[in-house]
């Protein structure tokens, strides 16, 4: 029965590809759907491509290796899902339509009138390389559920979700990426709040009381601040809330912002991503608690946690349940990595200006555009055989890749709208400042267990951009002001 879920599910995610690309003629209907996006479909969107396999397969794991922990993180996420649309979504929405701009590195671009390319460059190279750790994760964790449920090899299980992904991102472009997403961001949501409600109705009927069945036998994983105090304390909590950071620099969910038919739609928008977010994120977590509770902690020892929400489904529920919730799983995955895959095309595209170096006399943008997306998802594929091979957990390799994009573009994007302020040179040091410190910081095992490199990141960012703003803000007033006496004057031949 399971099976046979799966594949319907799969099927109308295809379906649903054909059926977008007939409404796709030009690169703002394939990068940004037209700005036609309702607010619901908006709303599930960006929720579903936020919370990729590491939500309903790298929380859960963290839960059960980490313990309470991890409850920080979760206080974070939903905070910092809130605050982005909040703080945000209208204003970017405003000001892309303004300045035309299609990408996140455009909209940098036209807003500080960067006519060197530098900025637009090294946000494409950013989003190049973090995004093909992201979509490799995706795959990976295809490949994991696949082989769980199925008995797949994981090898096979990522060549699969490979195929499926590229053929219905590039058949329809956002719109397409879209309105899988409000299916997968349903499923998603009803995993979630299911699966742990089940969990605990099936834990009251044990002998034990609920609270010894939900406690650690260890001090650390049953102490939310990890069993240490004072400094120790304070960064396992900051390390936790860190990754409410990266929403706010995320290029796949920012994209959902510019594409929504209005400013006003998003009033609405934003509560419905809320109201996801609340019961999403927290059913992830308990989702982790509730298997350790059910399997006991012994059953994962030596076991990979990250397999606790298909075997909880497959365990608990009946199987046509069972197969849509995993089929949510799965659509966490296919959510985040087809946007994923989406931005990172047009930062290829549009953004180093690939398709005007590949056009020729029989081929269009649009369809250039297809090829370079069938080149990078086959990239990502290669990636996520390696991370398979060499054991990487996914979610070891989404933190690194969040961190990475969220610090990077979070303190330019959010200083770009409200600190007038802020200089094209201010938004450079703040993208190469985050990116930097991000690989440094994350290939140091002694750093990141003093604190996660993405607060470190993030909050070096921030401080660049202000820092070079404010030292160059006079320096850009200058040129401004010569530029425009030149050309009142005639210097630059026009009369």
């Amino acid at each position: 029965m399971i099976e046979v879920i799966f594949i319907l599910y799969l099927s109308l995610i295809i379906f649903v590809g054909i059926l977008s690309n007939k409404f796709v003629s030009s690169q703002l209907d394939f990068l940004l759907a037209g700005r036609k996006l309702g607010p619901w479909v908006t709303a599930f969107s960006e929720r579903a491509s936020g919370e990729s396999a590491w939500l309903l397969l790298g929380l859960p794991g963290a839960a059960i290796a980490v313990g309470y922990g991890e409850i920080w993180a979760v206080i974070g996420i939903t905070v910092g899902i809130i605050s982005s649309w909040f703080l945000i979504a209208e204003k970017l929405r405003y000001e892309t339509e303004k300045l035309n701009s299609l990408t996140i590195p455009d909209f940098l671009e036209k807003k500080f009138n960067d006519s060197s390319g530098l900025i637009r460059t090294i946000s494409a190279l950013i989003i190049g390389i973090f995004f093909t750790f992201y979509v490799s994760a995706q795959f990976h964790g295809s490949g994991k559920i696949l082989n769980t449920i199925f008995g797949i090899e994981p090898l096979y299980g990522i060549t699969l979700s490979a195929i499926i992904i590229i053929i219905y991102t590039i058949l329809g472009g956002l719109l397409a990426v879209a309105w899988t997403d409000l299916i997968q961001g349903i499923l998603m949501i009803g995993t979630l709040v299911i699966l742990p409600l089940v969990g605990v109705f099936e834990l009251l009927s044990f002998d034990q009381s609920l609270s010894e069945l939900l406690r650690f036998s260890d001090l650390e994983r049953n102490s939310v601040f990890a069993g240490l105090s004072g400094l120790g304390a304070v960064s396992v909590a900051l390390g936790g809330m860190s990754w409410g950071l990266g929403y706010f620099g995320q290029p796949h969910l920012l994209i959902r912002y510019m594409a929504i038919k209005s400013v006003s739609d998003i009033k609405k928008a934003k509560w419905i991503a809320a109201f996801w977010a609340i019961p999403g994120i927290s059913g992830a977590f308990m989702v982790g608690i509730i298997a350790v509770g059910y399997f006991g902690e012994d059953f994962f020892i030596g076991k990979d946690t990250e397999i606790a929400m298909p075997l909880l489904a497959q365990t608990l529920l009946p199987a046509w349940i069972a197969g849509l919730l995993i089929s949510g799983a799965v659509a966490a995955m296919m959510s985040t990595a087809d946007s994923q895959l989406l931005v990172s095309t047009s930062a290829i595209s549009e953004d180093l200006r690939l398709n005007k170096i590949i056009k020729t006399k029989n081929s269009d943008k649009l369809t250039n555009t297809r090829y370079i997306t069938i080149i990078l998802g086959l990239f990502a594929y290669c990636t996520a055989i390696y991370s398979e091979v060499s054991g990487d957990t996914i979610f070891g390799i989404v933190s690194f890749a969040w961190s990475g994009l969220g610090s990077s573009f979070g303190p330019a994007v959010i200083l770009s709208l409200w600190w007038s302020k802020t200089t094209r040179k201010g938004i450079i040091a703040g993208l190469l400042t985050g990116s930097i410190v991000t690989i440094i910081w994350g290939s140091s095992t002694f750093l990141q267990s003093i604190i996660t490199e993405r607060l470190t990141s993030f909050v070096f960012a921030f401080i660049a951009v202000i820092i070079v703003s404010l030292m160059s803000k006079k320096e850009e007033n200058f040129n401004i002001e010569e530029s425009d006496s030149q050309i009142q004057s005639g210097s630059y031949g026009i009369s």
